[in-house]
């Protein structure tokens, strides 16, 4: 294999620190394992002497598969591992842990959402709140941040602090530890032991790093203790493509490197042989706005294919029935389904579109944790009303949303499995006000029996007083309801297609089963993949479709302060970088009427939007070849031979897209 002199620098680095600067596609996982056997074959450097770190499991077994390929057979007992294996290894072999004593994710899982259930925090069964906080917890601890120094973006400082707590108790009394434990305590282990330290420093004396813009600060410490005293610390990654700072990951630890160690060496991967020139050069456009980042030349290797397109659409359907489109026609002309991707900001964001794929039988896979809107909180309360209003009266049902809105009924006054609105008036008639608010709920529910799924929706939020509950709700907890509103908004919009609620219902639990199907680990099918721009990370495709490049999608809402701002500049960097030859960007008017403005990412970037002059031959996919005869910054006619017809059409289009293309000019 040939490498170009930047690869070959890199590769045959031998002492002392060294950082290597690998851009999307550059081929940094061949210069990480070359060098590995550069070292053993060139340097002379005994191969147990030799730790490569990775971020995943996945990562580390491609990266040993891929030495041991190259090696040709040859054992060499280098250590390959996540950061999380090698410090548990240290710890195991100091304080005889075995993997009983770490604790799984289910059972973290569970000890918060019971926390926040104590704190009376709504949970939804797919469990987006329950990571949220676990995410949180995992920042303090990778992070090291004393708790009252820690201000919680999921709840208030106070409730996050004893959901800390308790976690960390429920833990301990378990005699159980998490990843984030064995970082902290191997960094203790090491302040603390010298000689425990000096016997790792003298097992590692080459230590390898890949992604290391990913990592946080424990992590890093750990690192510079076992690199003394000869600082052999070899690292690769990419500070534009640090996307993980709600894990604790920090850009400005890769960017700090060269001043942690001034006698460092590095060097600079600039050719991407993964994507097309008009990607490269776009995704370029966007990341130089940050402006904490190392400068880069980046080329491509593929050279120029078509332009970057960016699509405005009106609203969600339209961009979908886009997406569906081009999907169809590509697979039709042999595009593999898996060779194509669609990617968001937010998991929500797939709702509408994995209905869409459904319908149109275009298989898919999700590559995050699937979000069914039909089993949120917000979800199970809308359809518990409407269960009430079809005569499910059970105790169960009636206290999932009988003081929502607060109608101040006691759980004293349920003494029995079913639920008698008139049996509850009696028990409550000293209390005249008490009467009238089950009074209006029995009326209420009168109502919502005639309705259609949409109306009745309409209804529980506007008439019943839903939406009013959920302001108070979000208020006292310091919670979006903004995203709140977004959730409903699309139940109630996806309900006008159903005309009785046993339609809507047979239709929620079809999408369920067909969902828990497109989710499965071991799926082998031809597949759209859809998935965050988070999960894309890694991963690469012919085609790539980005939705909503809107503000308050990507960037997202929350993202105020200007590192917030960079690391959503550096998320959707990584979403186009995923692209290999077709990138798609689309920007929406308007979601649920309500009016957006595009990205400012998309502003940043030079899409090609070439001028057509009058007598332009070009070609459309629908009325096939035509001439234009007239174009302002608005519109465009063109004269279409096959009807002898002329047409107006928006200027909403990317020459190229398949839309309108140019035959000669």
């Amino acid at each position: 294999m040939d490498f170009t002199n930047e690869q070959l620098k890199a590769i045959e680095h031998v002492n002392g620190p060294f950082m290597v600067l690998a851009s999307p596609g550059s081929g940094k996982t061949s210069v990480i394992v070359n060098h590995t056997r550069y070292l053993i074959e060139n340097a002379g450097v005994h191969p147990a002497n030799i730790l490569v770190i990775t971020f995943t499991k996945a990562a580390a077994v491609e990266m040993r598969e891929r030495f041991d390929k190259m090696m040709q057979g040859e054992k060499a007992p280098v250590t390959f591992g996540t950061f999380h294996a090698v410090f548990f290894s240290v710890l195991r072999s100091v304080y005889g842990y075995t993997t009983a004593n770490i604790i799984n994710d289910d059972l973290k899982r569970r000890i918060v959402r019971e926390l926040c259930i104590n704190e009376q925090i709504e949970i939804s069964t797919e469990n987006d709140y329950v990571n949220e906080v676990l995410s949180e917890i995992s920042y303090v601890k990778g992070d090291m941040i004393p708790l009252d120094a820690y201000y919680s973006t999921s709840c208030s400082a106070e409730v996050f602090k004893r959901i800390y707590e308790g976690y960390e108790s429920e833990r301990k009394k378990r005699r159980l530890i998490d990843f984030d434990d064995m970082q902290s305590d191997c960094y203790k282990l090491f302040k603390e032991r010298e000689d425990i330290l000096k016997a790792y420093q003298a097992r590692y004396k080459y230590i390898l790093i890949d992604e290391f813009q990913d990592i946080n600060r424990v992590q890093y410490d750990i690192v510079k203790m076992l690199a003394k005293p000869e600082d052999n610390i070899f690292i690769v990654g990419d500070d534009d493509q640090s996307i993980y700072r709600f894990r604790g990951a920090k850009p400005e630890i890769m960017l700090n490197f060269t001043k942690d160690y001034s006698d460092a060496k590095m060097t600079t991967l600039g050719i991407n042989y993964r994507s097309s020139s008009e990607i490269v050069k776009a995704s370029e456009q966007l990341i130089i706005n940050n402006l904490k980042r190392y400068p880069k030349e980046v080329s491509s290797n593929m050279g120029a294919v078509e332009p970057v397109h960016l699509l405005k659409k009106d609203n969600e359907f339209e961009e979908h029935n886009d997406i569906i489109d081009k999907i169809r026609d590509y697979n039709s002309k042999g595009m593999l389904y898996q060779d194509m991707a669609v990617l968001f900001r937010s998991n929500i964001e797939s709702q509408l579109l994995t209905e869409k794929l459904m319908k149109y039988n275009i298989p898919f896979k999700l590559k995050d944790m699937a979000f069914n809107i039909y089993e949120h909180w917000l979800s199970k309360n809308i359809i518990s009303y409407i269960k009430m209003a079809l005569g499910d009266m059970s105790r169960a049902n009636f206290l999932t949303i009988m003081n929502k809105p607060n109608r101040y009924i006691s759980r004293s006054l349920l003494d029995k499995p079913t639920v008698d609105l008139e049996d509850l008036k009696i028990k409550l008639a000293s209390k005249d006000w008490m009467v009238e608010r089950i009074e209006k709920m029995s009326a209420d529910i009168v109502f919502i029996s005639r309705c259609t799924p949409y109306a009745a929706i309409n209804f529980i939020r506007q008439a019943v007083g839903y939406d009013d509950y959920l302001y108070e709700y979000s208020k006292e907890r310091n919670l979006d309801l903004e995203e709140f509103k977004e959730i409903l908004d699309t139940i109630e919009e996806r309900a006008k297609d159903y005309k009785t609620f046993s339609e809507w219902f047979d239709y929620i639990e079809d999408y369920k089963v067909k969902l828990n199907e497109s989710k499965k680990r071991d799926d082998k099918r031809d597949a759209v993949l859809l998935s965050t721009m988070h999960g894309s990370k890694g991963l690469e495709f012919d085609t790539v479709f980005i939705i909503n490049a809107n503000e308050g999608y990507t960037p997202h809402k929350k993202a105020i302060k200007d590192a917030e701002l960079e690391e959503e500049r550096r998320m959707f960097y990584v979403a186009m970088t995923r692209a290999k030859r077709h990138l798609y960007i689309y920007t929406l008017e308007k979601i649920f009427n309500k009016k957006l403005e595009p990205s400012r990412f998309v502003g940043e970037i030079s899409f090609d939007r070439r001028s057509l002059s009058i007598g332009a031959v070009v070609e459309h996919k629908k009325f096939g070849r035509g001439v234009v005869t007239f174009q302002n910054s608005e519109k465009i006619s063109i004269h279409f031979n096959r009807d002898d017809e002329t047409r107006t059409f928006k200027i909403d289009y990317c020459v190229g897209n398949g839309y309108l293309k140019i035959v000669e000019e």
